[in-house]
């Protein structure tokens, strides 16, 4: 453990983001937001760790941005710019990590903090969580990507909804528009995050990454078969992945996937 506000925890085979300022409900500061892609980037180059989580501390998952700096980085139109491109940069990061990711959430997930949880691939929430998207209380534009990763989640209409109002869903609106994808008593959160992720270990680690890889190409434009998705589809067949999977298909017993490497 650690008291640093934001810290990468390996375990076996996952790895833990998480976000610990409990006392400003996991608000992000610039250092923390400069720092994501780095500890992601460590998460991304151990073979061992199959999966990310993302969670917050101190019952929250995240409040967005920590306002009590803006005063003085939007005094400064160039570090102002340095800042909105560092969180540009962390949250692409999180998006474009190679491997699964999961946000666990708690308590609110706002702002920000919903940027975060939509560059997951999934979000599992308590039934007493919060969710807000906010810069129209401020008299901002929620940027491009995170609008893009919005609208992926929960459709054209919804997305307009909740941009233009700033306003709360519970999470069983948010759940009832597919921006989380599980909903559940805050003492079974954690129980059924482990019930998904040892799903996870009993399937095939490189068919997981490379669905994420086609279905990223797929949320950039890509809407035909090109070399890279045949070329991914094509390999698979002359991987030890498959090897293991058939073998156990034929032998009629469950799969025992390789380590990745």
């Amino acid at each position: 453990m650690t008291n640093a506000d934001l810290y990468l925890q390996r375990f076996d085979h996952h790895a833990e983001l998480v976000l610990n300022r409990p006392a400003k409900r996991n608000a992000m500061t610039e250092a923390m937001w400069a720092l994501m892609p780095e500890l992601l980037d460590e998460a991304a180059q151990a073979p061992q760790l199959r999966w990310l989580i993302v969670r917050g501390t101190g019952g929250h998952f995240a409040s967005g941005a920590d306002i009590g700096e803006f005063e003085s980085i939007y005094a400064d139109p160039a570090r102002a710019e340095r800042y909105n491109d560092s969180i540009g940069r962390a949250l692409d990061a999180l998006a474009d990590f190679p491997k699964p990711s999961l946000a666990r959430i708690e308590g609110v997930c706002i702002g920000g903090g919903c940027g975060i949880a939509l560059s997951c691939d999934l979000r599992f929430s308590s039934q007493t969580s919060r969710f807000a998207i906010t810069p129209a209380k401020l008299g901002l534009v929620y940027p491009m990507n995170d609008t893009r990763r919005l609208v992926e989640a929960v459709g054209i209409a919804m997305a307009k909804d909740i941009l233009y109002s700033g306003r709360v869903l519970d999470a069983q609106e948010a759940h009832a528009t597919g921006l989380v994808q599980r909903c559940l008593p805050g003492e079974a959160l954690d129980a059924e995050i482990k019930a998904y992720t040892d799903l996870l270990m009993q399937r095939s680690n490189h068919s997981a990454r490379m669905t994420k890889r086609l279905i990223a190409l797929i949320q950039n434009g890509q809407d035909q078969e090109c070399e890279e998705t045949r070329r991914i589809f094509h390999e698979a067949f002359e991987g030890d992945d498959f090897k293991e999977g058939y073998q156990a298909f034929m032998e009629k017993r469950p799969p025992r996937f390789p380590d990745p490497k």
